[in-house]
């Protein structure tokens, strides 16, 4: 599958800049395009700036906003994103229609953190513009959660994800969410983190990608996992992860390279089970598989670690946990030593966090809508005690 990746925001360009990378390492390894173009969209200058994969021109790195931000950002304001993205929309318009590979790309991919800023106010603005102008090209949205201590300190970025969720749901084809808590690493600096992160959060996505676009006939599945399959199974709120289970080396002389015997058969459908139990664990949410409507695995690994028993295996697994959904299944012969399966839910009918925003969000402006009442019976009363005074001017 080949997308168009706009992040949006300073999160949004950072996670869109690793999509870059992983499109540069698809040439590299593999010799194909999975990414036709990627595009950051900021209000901050040095934000823009801080990127490494994403051409440095100005038709990739676009500054919104200037005559109202002076190239600084907008803070944790939702309105004030959103107000520049239809000021400025057009300029990512422009960049995507004059892209060299705008023709060969599939579906487009939006990218931005939901705490609040211009990512999180910008991004449904966007995706309709896009649906507007390109009709019959799925648009799709991956949604950067905030860490806990976000929500904590400021309640104000929980109602700023609430507020984009809803908004990002009613335009998006689809909706991939990435929960930032899931993969924070304890004893790493705040950098590492941050850039280990979006790394995460962007690595699920190169195999199921790349499945449908080699040109190999190595590499070539048997039951092909191309962009139709992709787009048929990804609708609504959505997960996705991967797992990995390493082949263990070791040496057989030729004549014994036909020869498997029964541990080993025992071994290789083992893998794949070990590779699957953790892309359930590793999915972008916690969710409960049995609320998804439509579901889809890819198994890549060597060819020899693949087979009928394996693949009846995995799908067998797959229907225990989502027993509602349209499943969708895969296969992406490779060369390297280990078996991964990617995972993906869609349709999802319920998503306990999103709920859980909605609810903190809805209180959360009830109490500001108090507050102010309270604040302006206050001025009121101050304005009465004073109009006895005398002026000064």
């Amino acid at each position: 599958m080949k997308l168009m990746v706009i992040g949006l925001g300073q999160c949004g360009s950072r996670v869109a800049d690793e999509f870059a990378r992983l499109g540069q390492r698809a040439r590299g390894e593999r010799g194909t395009t999975i990414v036709t173009g990627t595009f950051a969209v900021n209000t901050d200058q040095t934000d823009l700036t801080g990127l490494s994969h994403i051409g440095s021109d100005y038709m990739h790195r676009i500054l919104i906003g200037g005559r109202k931000t002076w190239g600084h950002g907008v803070g944790k304001v939702n309105e004030m994103g959103a107000e520049l993205a239809r000021e400025d929309g057009d300029k990512v318009i422009d960049a995507v229609r004059t892209s060299p590979l705008f023709y060969q790309t599939h579906a487009f991919m939006l990218v931005a953190g939901t705490a609040g800023g211009t990512g999180s106010g910008a991004i449904s603005i966007i995706a309709q513009m896009l649906k507007e102008r390109y009709i019959g090209k799925p648009v799709y949205a991956l949604c950067v959660l905030p860490f806990e201590h976000e929500e904590v300190a400021e309640l104000r970025s929980v109602y700023n994800t609430a507020t984009c969720l809803k908004s990002i749901h009613s335009v998006a084809d689809g909706v991939f969410l990435a929960d930032n808590q899931r993969y924070v690493r304890k004893d790493a600096s705040l950098a590492m983190n941050l850039q280990r992160i979006n790394r995460q959060i962007v690595e699920p996505f190169y195999d199921l990608m790349c499945a449908g676009e080699v040109t190999n006939v190595r590499h070539v599945g048997a039951k092909t996992m191309d962009a139709g399959d992709i787009m048929q199974s990804v609708d609504g709120w959505t997960a996705i992860g991967v797992g990995k289970t390493d082949i263990p080396r070791g040496f057989r002389f030729p004549w014994e390279l036909s020869k498997t015997s029964f541990r080993e058969k025992s071994g290789e459908t083992l893998r794949a089970m070990q590779a699957m139990d953790a892309a359930v664990s590793e999915l972008s949410i916690a969710l409960n598989p049995e609320d998804a409507g439509r579901a889809l695995y890819l198994l890549a690994a060597p060819t020899k670690e693949m087979s009928m028993d394996i693949a009846k295996g995995l799908g067998d697994y797959l229907r225990e946990l989502a027993e509602n959904a349209v499943i969708r299944a895969g296969d992406f012969p490779r060369d390297r030593g280990s078996v991964d399966v990617t995972i993906l839910f869609s349709q999802l009918a319920f998503v306990q966090k999103i709920r859980d925003y909605y609810d903190r969000a809805s209180a959360f402006a009830m109490t500001q809508k108090d507050r102010l009442k309270e604040t302006t019976g206050r001025l009121r009363d101050m304005e009465d005690a004073a109009k006895g005074l005398p002026s000064l001017i």
